[in-house]
């Protein structure tokens, strides 16, 4: 199979490629830079991270698909711009969660080089990918994106976990 019909298959558009190929490009390249295995704390650690991370993602896109709008961001036909539930928490809550995972291998591993590729995943997500959707967002809802952008940081920070109470408050009451 010649390059261009490789890249063509994984979906690459305006030189980017999708955010699950470069997860798991990621994955592979953790999976080769250590092959250590932490004690029972740090697989434990590991684990509870890795989940808290899927289901943050897997969140977001239960949003997205309630409301109708694509998760595929090599599709900038995003009919809704979602805001409420995790993604009042982090305007990216599907990237943070595949971060998230890559981060919870390297922890259960106990290895340092493990989170090379989870900080080359971050800054290819953030560098490329992010700023190309933030661009078509701020274009299709304007004052509503800009707004949004204001309050909901691109990643996590402090106001994230102000947002993560809330949400459990509402699931409480």
């Amino acid at each position: 199979m010649s390059t261009t019909k490789i890249v063509d298959h994984l979906g690459v558009t305006d030189g980017r490629v999708p955010p699950a190929v470069l997860a798991a490009g990621a994955w592979v390249a953790q999976s080769l830079v250590s092959r250590e295995r932490g004690g029972r704390f740090a697989r434990l650690a590991g684990t509870a991270l890795g989940a808290a991370s899927v289901a943050l993602a897997g969140a977001s896109v239960v949003d997205f698909a309630r409301r109708r709008t694509t998760v595929d961001p090599r599709v900038p036909d995003a009919s809704t711009l979602v805001t409420s539930g995790v993604n009042a928490v982090s305007r990216n809550p599907m990237y943070v969660g595949m971060v998230g995972v890559i981060v919870a291998r390297a922890v259960a591993r106990r290895s340092v080089a493990a989170l090379a590729p989870a900080a080359a995943l971050a800054y290819l997500l953030h560098s490329r990918q992010i700023a190309a959707e933030e661009e078509m967002l701020a274009a299709k809802f304007g004052a509503e994106y800009a707004d949004y952008v204001a309050t909901v940081p691109r990643w996590v920070d402090r106001r994230s976990v102000g947002a993560v109470r809330a949400l459990l408050e509402d699931r409480i009451d």
